[in-house]
């Protein structure tokens, strides 16, 4: 608890958090309004439509995870937490438990925002009627709270905040996508791509839902893992480098 408190603490004193929460919020809660608006009479059936920012958002939560340990390793405080507590793993994990905390925060309330703003602006039902509406909201704030597992573990890795920042966006972004455009084989590399699948846990009674190799369940699972190897990974790549 003591070091959960110490890295609560360290986070909330800095302006990024703060920052980085509110411009979430006003891309998730923006995206809603614009399409709630523009949107045609009849046509804004699906709960999921006021979601549709929810990746951005996201990529905003995912840059101030890395940014929280980065900046550490910046500035050379890092080798003061390390000093304090030789056990190197339990304070990089007291920090991505704080991160997912708030990000798991961050994105309930994003995600609730967008979809009230929506209810609001729109004449149709967009009533939580169904466990795949309830997904398709309550599940952001989970999602945020993994990718943001996985920035922290990309920023314990890499170190620099330029060079994790930039990994982040461009991957969440663009490479996935891209993927598909590869002969033959990338629309099934694409089918487990992280983040693809992680979208998939969020729209999973769509269409393509019969298609898709995992369940909800099983693509959150999945997602869960990948972020959960990656922490691992860097873990103990952490214990064993200078710092």
């Amino acid at each position: 608890m003591t070091l959960l408190a110490v890295e609560r603490i360290k986070l909330f004193t800095t302006r990024s958090p703060w920052w980085c929460a509110l411009i979430t919020l006003a891309v998730v809660i923006g995206f809603a309004a614009i399409f709630a608006g523009a949107a045609p009479s009849g046509e804004f059936t699906d709960v999921g439509m006021s979601q549709f920012g929810y990746v951005f958002g996201m990529t905003v939560v995912m840059v101030l995870a890395a940014l929280s340990v980065t900046t550490e390793y910046r500035f050379g405080t890092i080798r003061t937490t390390f000093q304090a507590v030789p056990n190197r793993r339990a304070a990089l994990l007291a920090k991505t438990g704080v991160v997912a905390m708030l990000s798991l925060v961050i994105g309930e309330i994003a995600a609730f925002g967008a979809w009230a703003l929506a209810s609001i602006m729109r004449p149709e039902d967009l009533a939580l009627n169904t466990g795949a509406e309830w997904i398709s909201v309550a599940g952001v704030g989970l999602v945020f709270a993994l990718a943001s597992v996985i920035a922290v573990a990309v920023g314990i890795l890499i170190r620099q905040s330029a060079g994790a920042i930039s990994l982040l966006l461009i991957y969440t972004l663009a490479v996935e996508n891209l993927i598909q455009l590869i002969p033959k084989i990338g629309k099934d590399i694409y089918d487990w791509m992280p983040f693809h699948v992680a979208d998939r846990f969020l729209t999973g009674s769509g269409p393509a839902a019969a298609e898709a190799p995992l369940s909800q369940a099983g693509s959150l699972a999945y997602f869960a893992g990948f972020a959960l190897v990656l922490l691992v990974i860097s873990l103990v790549v952490a214990d064993k480098r200078d710092a």
